[in-house]
């Protein structure tokens, strides 16, 4: 990094990062055992919160310079925003993070294979669901024509850099082209309407993940939900705004915002963690836009995750049942730490006749999916999930739920590296109760 971007870097720290909030740190400590990387990297104090919150307030200081280490250690933060939900201060380490992040993103010079991809993944695939409906297409006709197993069978995948020829195996099998373009815009409650719902129907969770969504829309309807599904809808941008991609991600807020707004309804329900915890900061990401502030403050305030729906309308009360098995939870760090929602996937999974529920140690610290962070940060990802995976081993668990699609392929990603294949599979928790009614 040459001294001229270092200084712009440092121009834009002073100017956008909030002092106050940076000051707020007490440097107390309270964080560090919640924080994954601190404890992976041996209490290494500048890959804890307290230690990067050190290394921005430096920057604005100009007594460090933000160069390739300071940067590196902003990256390898997983951004489960755990820190937050024990720190005294209530210091919002997440947003001085996006906004540190977004600075050097912005300001760096990036070589231009790198510079590239990163405009192909932000500003030409996510942002466009008819093309990523596309990409996964091929996905799908590489899964079905045979090409996969042929493809597997010759090993060749094992020259693929760190964990990807494992994560191809762990792909889930990708919906047909008329199954994704068959849904309809609205569905009715099954039985008396309690309430009204839109749904959100995600990126990947409306591709990918397409059966999750059903899963998700067929549980509200039995719970007494008529479900609208807004048609203008776009991607969260939580990548986006993870990413160092700020800018993009406002503006994909301001779509959804005028997609869902003239809606007449109760709730506005999601199924990925990950999505909810920037759909619920909405008014954060635009708080520097008056036209916009208060319109995302009370879009904000509708966004619940769908567990919340289901023990507002007393789903646990049906007659759920599945065969005898063991099953453990692992949390979705932004349902949790940013959402607030752990209790209500507990209260349903203890619901379910015939399973036993075993708490798994440290359910609440982050698995190491973290978007595209077991693609980037591959080493200590893979330490973490490795970590993960011991305290899963711990509950005997015959199936691991999760609330996040990251979550969930990266638990599938943990079966496979300890090889449980046999004995042990991961599911989302909307597909777990939807097989414990019953119903394919």
């Amino acid at each position: 990094m040459n001294q001229t971007t270092a200084k712009e870097i440092q121009t834009e720290f002073k100017e956008r990062l909030d002092y106050d909030e940076l000051m707020n740190c007490m440097r107390c400590g309270f964080c560090l055992p919640s924080c994954p990387t601190y404890g992976q990297t041996n209490q290494y104090e500048a890959a804890s919160p307290r230690g990067r919150i050190a290394l921005m307030k430096g920057v604005v200081d100009g007594l460090i310079e933000p160069d390739e280490s300071v940067e590196k250690q902003l990256n390898l933060c997983l951004g489960c925003r755990a820190c937050e939900p024990v720190c005294p201060s209530g210091v919002k380490y997440g947003h001085l993070l996006e906004e540190a992040r977004d600075i050097i993103q912005q300001k760096k010079k990036h070589k231009w294979p790198f510079k590239v991809l990163r405009h192909l993944v932000f500003d030409q695939l996510f942002p466009h669901k008819e093309r990523l409906k596309k990409v996964h297409y091929l996905l799908g006709f590489y899964q079905k024509s045979g090409i996969q197993k042929a493809v597997q069978k010759t090993g060749i995948l094992n020259i693929l850099p760190g964990n990807l020829a494992d994560m191809e195996k762990i792909l889930p099998v990708i919906p047909g082209k008329k199954e994704m373009k068959s849904r309809p815009a609205s569905y009715k409650a099954e039985g008396i309407s309690l309430r009204k719902v839109a749904f959100f129907t995600g990126c990947l969770m409306d591709t990918m993940f397409l059966e999750t969504n059903n899963a998700t829309i067929k549980l509200l309807q039995k719970a007494g939900c008529d479900v609208v599904l807004p048609q203008m809808q776009v991607c969260c941008g939580a990548l986006h705004a993870h990413g160092g991609e700020k800018s993009a991600a406002k503006e994909l807020a301001k779509q959804n915002i005028a997609a869902f707004e003239s809606l007449e309804v109760d709730d506005i329900v999601l199924n990925a963690g990950g999505c909810g915890a920037l759909l619920v900061e909405y008014d954060h990401l635009l708080k520097d836009e008056p036209e916009w502030k208060e319109r995302a403050k009370e879009f904000s305030e509708k966004v619940k995750d769908f567990s919340e729906i289901l023990i507002l309308l007393n789903f646990m009360d049906q007659d759920l049942s599945l065969p005898m098995q063991i099953i453990t939870y692992q949390d979705s760090c932004h349902l949790r730490n940013v959402m607030k929602t752990a209790s209500a996937p507990r209260i349903l999974m203890h619901s379910i006749e015939g399973v036993q529920f075993r708490e798994m140690k440290e359910a609440d610290q982050c698995c190491g999916s973290a978007g595209i962070y077991n693609l980037t940060e591959e080493k200590m990802s893979m330490q973490i999930l490795d970590y993960k995976m011991e305290r899963v081993k711990e509950t005997k668990a015959h199936t691991i739920v999760t609330a996040n699609p990251g979550c969930l392929l990266q638990m599938k990603l943990g079966i496979v590296r300890e090889g449980l294949e046999e004995s042990t599979r991961a599911i989302h928790l909307a597909d777990l109760l939807l097989e414990s009614i019953g119903t394919e």
